[in-house]
């Protein structure tokens, strides 16, 4: 029995053979299932009157209402400039001297930890650049001297 006779069974009742599907173009951009369009508009129903009624609890003195509002309104930074004066970054020692200054910044109370992990990041990036071109320099230079023995 050949393959395509043992496969032919199971294709049995299939609309489709394998690998295309019954509606090539997929579902439209933008189409939304109907529950969620109906959760939709029940959120756009009420919202104008939601809104309202947590206003007026934040006037009334309720932080939780207005914590919701002022977190809305004016959404919590991500981070901020900062102004360090790190040494030159051109080597490996560069890196560290740049990690020394970070982390007496945060035992200084200039920045927070969560800044310096941002920052470390960053100079962890530098590091792996000089890294990298420095073992590139590194291959090239074995490269052409065993060039130069063959």
């Amino acid at each position: 029995m050949s393959n395509a006779e043992k496969s032919a069974p199971k294709q049995r009742g299939r609309p489709f053979p394998p690998g295309q599907s019954g509606n090539p173009a997929g579902k439209p951009k933008g189409a939304r299932h109907a529950a969620l369009k109906a959760l939709d508009l029940i959120g756009e129903a009420g919202a104008a009157e939601v809104m309202a009624t947590v206003v007026e609890a934040a006037k009334q003195g309720d932080m939780r209402a207005a914590d919701l509002l002022l977190r809305r309104l004016w959404p919590e930074r991500r981070g901020r400039p900062l102004t360090i004066d790190l040494p030159p970054i051109s080597d490996a020692a560069g890196v560290v001297a740049a990690l020394t200054v970070v982390t007496a910044a945060v035992g200084g109370g200039e920045i927070s930890p969560e800044e310096a992990q941002g920052l470390a990041a960053v100079l962890e990036t530098q590091r792996r650049a000089i890294e990298t071109v420095a073992l590139d320099q590194r291959i090239a230079a074995l490269e052409a001297q065993s060039k130069g023995k063959t």
